[in-house]
């Protein structure tokens, strides 16, 4: 007959080899479960906050508001300074052969700048191109991991916390911004070349279009927007018809350009006289000049459908306005116009002189 107290013993050590192995069977379960999450060692198993919300919501704002500064005469919102900060370096570090990958709604987080090998043209070829969409794939698969990781609560490596940093760089609660990041991810190449050339032929402008603006009793520094526009090519023409280094359609050219003529648009200078008889009046219709500026993006209209929907608040339009016309690059016009104005008028700063 055994003693008593080694018995209970064996009992305890068959009741805890039962638990192991079901907790090893339930681990097993869950990742057959999730098709995204690799298979990782983990160097220190850790727990993070479970997601239960759904994959689709708007994007949250802060509970604090950061203080509105002005560039110039034209307001600088809090919010907007983390866009305003990539397109600075968009222009003035991350050069063509340079691509990065990022969160298209939180534009602080950037997962990677890419570098793309061999000679790198103003266009990318079709080869270049298919390794920029291999590299967004890549970055869409490991934020699939890693929320199906923290949504069952399983360990985490080093890599997945390296991302989680980056996410959490935008100041926002990691939930809110790694929902629906998978969708959100986008590759941006830089345009430090193009954004010098501009600079350059921009002093052949500069004084003339900065009195166009000053005669009209507008803001001089609207002298700037070609950066955006075209970089101030004079024969720069887009997919959506717009022409020359202001851009114009010619259903704006014939309301807004002198003498309702389409032949002036790629004139720089009566093309200028247009653009500040279209942002006089978009800035009386729209009552702001991020608004108005945005509208030389997405049309008068379409920005007074905006103000409609959300309010005149233009970071709740920026954050808030749903439409599927108002995406990307409307939402970060003014953004990129701020940007481009900051660095024209102190490029010495920025080594572009």
């Amino acid at each position: 007959m055994k003693p008593i107290n080694s018995e209970l013993t064996n009992k305890y050590m068959n009741r805890l080899s039962m638990k192991i192995w079901l907790l090893l069977a339930i681990a097993i379960g869950l990742n057959a479960c999730s098709s995204t999450a690799p298979t990782v060692k983990p160097d220190k198993p850790m727990t993070y906050q479970t997601i239960t919300q759904p994959r689709t919501p708007p994007p949250s704002r802060n509970f604090y508001r950061p203080p509105t500064t002005y560039s110039g005469v034209f307001q600088k919102p809090g919010e907007l300074h983390p866009a305003v900060e990539f397109w600075r370096k968009t222009y003035t570090m991350w050069r063509r052969s340079e691509v990065a990958i990022h969160d298209d709604r939180y534009l602080d987080v950037v997962y990677e700048v890419m570098p793309i090998p061999g000679y790198v043209d103003e266009t990318l070829t079709g080869e270049q191109k298919e390794m920029v969409k291999l590299r967004r794939n890549f970055w869409k698969a490991q934020l699939a991991a890693l929320e199906s990781k923290l949504r069952y609560n399983m360990p985490l490596n080093a890599n997945d916390r390296q991302i989680i940093a980056k996410l959490e760089s935008s100041g926002k609660p990691l939930n809110s911004v790694l929902i629906g990041a998978t969708e959100r991810v986008r590759s941006q190449r830089g345009t430090r070349e193009r954004f010098m050339r501009g600079l350059e032929i921009s002093r052949n402008y500069e004084q003339k279009f900065r009195k166009i603006f000053r005669d009209a009793g507008l803001p001089e520094d609207l002298a700037y927007l070609p950066h955006v526009e075209s970089s101030f090519q004079p024969s720069a023409r887009s997919s959506a018809g717009a022409i020359g280094m202001w851009q114009f359609t010619k259903g704006a050219a014939k309301t807004f350009m002198p003498g309702g003529r389409v032949d002036l648009c790629l004139d720089p200078v009566a093309s200028a006289v247009g653009a500040a008889n279209y942002l006089s009046y978009a800035y009386r219709k729209l009552g702001d000049w991020p608004t108005a500026i945005t509208s030389y993006n997405h049309g008068i209209g379409g920005m007074k459908r905006a103000q409609n929907q959300v309010g005149r608040d233009f970071v709740s339009i920026v954050e808030n306005y749903d439409s599927p016309l108002f995406g990307f690059a409307s939402r970060n016009y003014y953004a990129q116009f701020l940007a481009a104005r900051e660095i024209a008028s102190n490029s010495m700063q920025y080594s572009l002189r």
